[in-house]
């Protein structure tokens, strides 16, 4: 199986973020990705779809994402709202009735795509009703391999300044799905760089933002003095089969400042 990984697009119909425009980018990615892997069985979009969550920007999201090729699996991020992102994306019919986290069976195992998002908050939190529902989908699937999609990281990945806005509750999470031996990789969103690693025996990855990317931990930097990193953006192309997974962070557009 293959798929397409997107995250943080951080879309608005109008202006810029931080120096860069988000329709050229998402275009970029969208185009590149008809181009050259059209025969991918969906692309994951790991939340923040919106920057600034308005109607607007989610029908231009919306608008925009329809040319794509392949299905598209949308996450809810920190900069999202729930009630407009439900209204103008399509979501499986798996999907909670409260929370934008659903499940989608495929040949190769079980996709599983979180809902992280804390109300008001840039980190995330995981309640006792979203763990209950991954609770009994691991439960009910114990032979099945798992994939799990997430937008804030449960640990810490020695980033300091977006360490302070992970998953609130990430040792539940992980005590959760640590106890499930068919959890095979944890993909995650959120802090705009490429990292790779196991925790507690589970690999995991996190992935560069389709818009602006946060800048190296050295030298050292702070939010009042921070500025996106001079690097171009990545979207990750998947392979998932029976010996395991192999994650290609692939460019899909030059660096250059404004775009």
């Amino acid at each position: 199986m293959k798929l397409i990984w997107l995250s943080d697009p951080h879309f608005v119909v109008e202006g810029d973020v931080l120096g860069h425009d988000p329709r050229v980018r998402l275009q970029a990615a969208t185009g590149f990705i008809n181009q050259n892997h059209a025969d991918s069985s969906c692309c994951v979009i790991s939340g923040d779809m919106v920057n600034r969550g308005t109607v607007a920007d989610y029908a231009g999201v919306t608008e925009l994402l329809a040319g794509l090729r392949v299905p598209v699996l949308p996450m809810v991020g920190n900069h999202d709202d729930r009630d407009l992102f439900r209204s103008a994306l399509s979501l499986p019919a798996t999907c909670m009735a409260k929370f934008v986290q659903y499940t989608v069976q495929t040949p190769e195992g079980l996709i599983i795509c979180l809902d992280t998002q804390k109300t008001g908050s840039d980190a995330g939190e995981f309640c006792v009703e979203r763990r209950e529902w991954l609770q009994n989908v691991l439960s009910g699937a114990p032979d099945t391999p798992i994939y799990i999609f997430m937008h804030h990281p449960p640990m810490r990945l020695g980033l300091p300044m977006q360490d302070t806005e992970n998953l609130e509750d990430g040792n539940a999470f992980l005590d959760l799905v640590s106890a499930h031996a068919n959890v095979r990789y944890l993909f995650i969103g959120h802090v705009h760089r490429p990292i790779t690693g196991t925790v507690r025996g589970i690999p995991f990855a996190t992935m560069r933002s389709v818009l602006y990317q946060a800048p190296a931990p050295v030298p050292a930097w702070d939010w009042d003095s921070f500025k996106p990193g001079e690097e171009a953006p990545n979207l990750g192309v998947l392979t998932i089969d029976e010996l395991g997974v192999n994650l290609q962070y692939v460019q899909f557009c030059e660096y250059s400042e404004g775009t």
